[in-house]
């Protein structure tokens, strides 16, 4: 399985354009935006993360859907404005996902053969009151075996500031996860125009 984002929506990119220039107002413009309004968004939005002149970005909302492995999961939820709104569940469902076929690649094969037998193993207690001690430890080594391979897909929340900050900080990362990461931002209406990537 691949790192993968999907069923991506984005709300409020004009109003959010034409907001940047409240400051400057003695009263709300809610009319369409024109070029000026996007020129001076391009200039607010560019500006270094931290200094504020970028806040109306957070009015450009965006949903997604992540497929990504557990190792990706951990650094992604450092941010604190890409926000789960629902994901899939190892407590619900992880005797039900074929483990193997929910791992990247690189997940290591003897990982994968142990995590079949774990399965079996916990498939071959008996359902019923007096094993359910063996189950319930039997169940905890299956979570705490579970590989960091394994990807589990989310529906997310997030905003336009949030991804600028992403972006510019997982730009070069390592994991080939945030190269995709960065490349979907590019690809999201007036991203790269907002932050002056297409200069």
């Amino acid at each position: 399985m691949n790192f993968s984002i999907s069923n991506t929506h984005v709300y409020g990119l004009e109003r959010a354009v034409k907001a940047s220039g409240n400051p400057m107002r003695i009263a709300i413009d809610a009319s369409e935006p024109n070029d000026k309004d996007f020129l001076r968004a391009s200039k607010l939005a560019s500006c270094q993360t931290g200094q504020g002149h970028d806040n109306f970005l957070k009015g450009i909302l965006v949903h997604l859907d992540v497929c990504a492995p557990l190792y990706w999961w951990k650094e992604a939820q450092r941010y604190h404005w890409f926000d789960f709104v629902s994901s899939e569940s190892t407590m619900h469902c992880l005797l039900k996902f074929d483990v193997a076929a929910q791992c990247v690649d690189e997940t290591d094969p003897q990982i994968l053969a142990r995590m079949k037998e774990l399965v079996a193993e916990y498939n071959a207690i008996p359902n019923d009151e007096e094993h359910r001690d063996e189950q319930k430890a039997k169940w905890r080594v299956l979570v705490a075996s579970l590989p960091e391979g394994f990807c589990l897909a989310a529906t997310m929340t997030t905003n336009y500031q949030q991804l600028k900050t992403m972006y510019y900080q997982r730009l070069g990362h390592k994991l080939k996860e945030w190269h995709v990461f960065c490349a979907w931002c590019e690809e999201l209406p007036h991203f790269k125009e907002l932050l002056g990537l297409d200069k």
